[in-house]
């Protein structure tokens, strides 16, 4: 009962498998949140004994605080949530109906919102309590074709700020990392299918190369841990430098 225990959501791959598979390692009981029951048993199954699957579709809003409240239960604490489920689509911008937008605001939002309103409801009180969100470097400048994705990544890091001052007395940190390019099944799709963009991503990275998941998974589980006691509301990008280069 005194193991720690963390939340990761969208952790059947990318990103999200490899923060698991992180926080699994370091010692953490971690429930892995995905959709598909085969894929989210087989991906802890690969984790290991500390992995535990929750099967949750998070456009369901009103599973959320049952789904929690049973972790809890099973578990006695939550020490980190990782709100890192998401979704994306390439689309020009007057093509994007109305249910496109707000399919991508519901998943990528408000249902962020939501698990982190029934997450900081067990945290309160507890110390060390930590959750972190996945942005995008889509929130830090202006990129075509994702209009909804953008919009959804640059609430969550404002959502993230205002989070961190509400649940600061409450002692939850609340902070987020905005990964640049990295090497993940999404991101090879985006690239692959768009030379011109894929070279200009080289270009304005500084060092040269796209990370790893390995490289968010580590970000995230610095600032999950008492070594980052004092960050809260940041937002940290791990980027190879692109977000500054030129």
């Amino acid at each position: 009962m005194n193991q720690k225990t963390a939340i990761v959501t969208g952790g059947t791959s990318g990103l999200g498998y490899a923060t698991a598979r992180k926080l699994c390692e370091v010692g953490y009981r971690c429930y892995v949140v995905g959709r598909n029951a085969e894929k989210t048993q087989k991906s802890c199954a690969e984790m290991g004994p500390n992995a535990r699957p929750v099967v949750l579709d998070l456009t369901q809003l009103d599973q959320i605080p049952g789904a929690i409240e049973a972790i809890a239960g099973e578990a006695g604490r939550i020490d980190v949530l990782v709100n890192n489920a998401g979704i994306n689509m390439k689309k020009g911008f007057l093509e994007v109906t109305d249910a496109d937008f707000h399919s991508i605001i519901h998943t990528n939002l408000q249902s962020v919102f939501s698990i982190s309103r029934e997450v900081a409801r067990v945290m309160q009180g507890h110390a060390g309590a930590s959750i972190v969100n996945i942005s995008s470097m889509a929130a830090q400048y202006g990129l075509p074709y994702v209009i909804a994705y953008s919009a959804s990544k640059t609430a969550i890091e404002g959502m993230t700020r205002a989070m961190a001052v509400e649940l600061a007395p409450m002692k939850i940190r609340v902070n987020c990392v905005a990964p640049g390019f990295i090497k993940t099944p999404m991101t090879a799709r985006a690239l692959d299918s768009d030379p011109a963009r894929k070279s200009r991503v080289f270009a304005r990275t500084p060092m040269g190369e796209m990370g790893l998941p390995e490289d968010i998974a580590d970000a995230v589980v610095f600032l999950a841990s008492d070594q980052a006691r004092y960050i809260t509301g940041v937002v940290l990008p791990v980027d190879g430098g692109n977000s500054i280069g030129f």
